[in-house]
């Protein structure tokens, strides 16, 4: 089996059903073709008796590997939410029941996370069975610099990180890598990047007994990642701030005087982000500590209609893109302006489903 349409290449070598993301123009960011593709073939390779296992890597400028996805293209978020195009629509509710498969795919999944994996990357990459990080690994979240929230299952992955963490990354879109990922259980292992080649032949060549043989060929290629950046001294400094009880809170306590410099850069950043935003994200991540898979999926899915819909005219999603990625003066008009301007009624509209249960978009989705 294989299939080429220039942006997703499958194929099925040996044992392994084998993905490659070939857009390394748009750092295989991925477009509603791309999805559709991506969850075509998993559903053809999860009844596939000869397909023991998926891996997927990224394309970088010089070929397979050096980066794997730097989340959804916006530009296209951002002219199909300008235009009222309807596969904007589509887009949201296809990338997230392929979120939700790959973490109930129920063979292994082996994610390369090379380079940047941001966003959507995550959201293909965190439910897979072994996530592998390597030296040049720089991971994200980083919706809020765009108004948006992190969506693909953030909710559900970053709020099991230990300690605040989850917030720390969800608020401020903070990069982190390969050993700060690990210690936040959002990879598995650390594979350094010149044998990524080499174990992806490996396994393509393989003959294996079953699924356990080929996760232990993988194993036994991973190295140690060194020191995580994150010292038990931020790592505190983290759970101090962001287990206040609301954004309000935290920011007065960054700025508050006699805080760290590590505190100050934190309320620069947030300063920088969708006011509205970090409300509805903190609220997000607090929920979804006690929410399922496709509990949190259907939530996300709510919150993303209302980040394009809500505010007719007056989208914090529509506006970070454009000062992101289209007009480029990265100096967003965001509305509310400042963090202590935003009221409850505000945030707390995000969390109102459009749907009722029996006819929300992702029903189907059970954990």
């Amino acid at each position: 089996m294989t299939q080429n349409n220039n942006e997703v290449l499958a194929e099925v070598r040996g044992q392994l059903g084998m993905i490659t993301l070939n857009r390394a123009k748009a750092l295989n960011a991925l477009s509603l073709g791309m999805v559709r593709d991506l969850l075509a073939t998993l559903l053809a390779w999860q009844k596939d008796e000869r397909v023991l296992a998926v891996a997927i890597r990224g394309t970088g400028k010089n070929g397979p590997f050096g980066a794997f996805c730097a989340g959804g293209d916006i530009r296209f978020l951002h002219a199909a939410g300008s235009s009222g195009n309807p596969e904007l629509e589509d887009f949201f509710t296809e990338e997230y029941a392929l979120n939700h498969l790959i973490h109930a795919f129920g063979k292994p999944y082996i994610a390369f996370m090379d380079g940047i994996v941001m966003g959507g990357g995550m959201g293909i990459s965190q439910g897979g069975t072994l996530r592998l990080v390597t030296g040049s690994t720089k991971m994200a979240m980083p919706e809020t610099a765009i108004g948006l929230f992190p969506d693909v299952g953030g909710g559900y992955f970053l709020s099991r990180c230990p300690g605040r963490a989850g917030e720390w990354l969800a608020l401020t879109g903070d990069t982190i890598g390969a050993a700060d990922a690990l210690a936040l259980n959002l990879a598995d292992a650390h594979l350094p990047a010149e044998q990524q080649a080499d174990v992806w032949e490996a396994l393509a060549s393989g003959s294996f007994k079953n699924a356990a043989e080929i996760e232990a060929l993988v194993r036994s290629r991973c190295t140690p990642a060194g020191e995580p950046a994150l010292t038990p001294e931020v790592r505190a400094e983290i759970d101090r701030y962001f287990a206040l009880p609301t954004v309000a809170a935290m920011i007065e306590a960054l700025e508050a005087e006699g805080a760290s410099e590590w505190a100050a850069k934190q309320a620069a950043t947030l300063r920088k982000r969708s006011p509205l935003m970090l409300h509805v994200v903190l609220e997000q991540i607090r929920r979804a500590r006690n929410m399922d898979l496709a509990e949190d999926l259907r939530m996300e899915r709510d919150m993303v209609r209302h980040c394009f819909y809500l505010r007719p005219g007056a989208s914090e999603t529509v506006e970070g893109i454009r000062a992101l990625a289209v007009d480029k003066d990265h100096s967003p008009r965001w509305s509310p302006a400042r963090i202590e301007d935003v009221s409850e009624g505000e945030w707390q509209a995000f969390f109102d489903s459009p749907w009722p249960a029996h006819s929300h978009p992702l029903a189907m989705l059970k954990d």
